[in-house]
This record gives C-alpha cells, structure tokens and sequence, in this order.
C-alpha cells in the first residue's frame, strides 16, 4: 500500500506564489527508486501534466504552460516531493495531484503512474 499525502494547496492572488508538498509511504515502496509527477484537474477538464521529477532528481520535465514559473524538487530522506509554483495566474486553478511511478524516469505521461495521492485545492482569483 502506498500513501501519497499533497498539503500547501490555498486561495491565493494572481501573482503570488504557494508551495505544494506531497509526503510518501508505504512498506512496499521505495521512494527514492520512483519517479514523481504532479498533475492537476480543473472543473470540467481532464488531468494534465504539470512537472515530473527522476528518481534521483537527474532529470525533470515541465508542461510549456508552466515552464519557467513552476519548479518540481524532491528530498528522498524525507520521501517528499515539491512543487514550488510562482507567478500564479487564474487558469492554474485546478486540483493539484501527486503521483509516483513504477518507473525511475521524469515521465510526463499519466499511464506510468501508479499511485495518487487525494489533491490539494489551488484556488487563484483575478
């Protein structure tokens, strides 16, 4: 059983900036060998790819749109992943998920996904 746990979602102004954790666990999963991912769903819109983060933080991949304003991180002593996410702009509203994968890489591609955890609300007003 793996538990993915996301916190840091709120209501904020466009422009501002929040920073996203996703605590992991599970005796049968190792974190440090599992790539990482946020994804996010906004009403009415399927879950997209945000940002992805290798096993070892060698490699990440963005979405275009938040290319330059998000930063994906990882601190495997403390099976947690990040995403810090700056500049924010309404049409980042959305659900914000966590997701670990089977695999090591940065995929951006949700079937390497195995586990999610229950989303953090991120709210941003005009």
């Amino acid at each position: 059983q793996v538990r993915l746990v996301e916190s840091g979602g709120g209501l904020v102004q466009a422009g501002d900036s929040l920073r996203l954790s996703c605590a992991a666990s599970g005796r049968t999963f190792t974190f440090s060998d599992s790539g990482m991912a946020w994804f996010r769903q906004a009403p009415g819109k399927e879950r997209e790819f945000v940002a992805a983060i290798s096993w070892n933080a060698g490699s990440s991949n963005y979405a275009d749109d938040v290319k330059g304003r998000f930063t994906i991180s990882r601190d495997n002593a403390k099976n947690t992943v990040y995403l810090q996410v700056n500049s924010l702009k309404p049409e980042d509203t959305a659900v914000y998920y966590c997701a670990a994968s089977r695999f090591r890489g940065s995929s951006w591609h949700i079937d390497s996904y195995d586990y999610w955890g229950q989303g953090t609300q991120v709210t941003v007003s005009s």
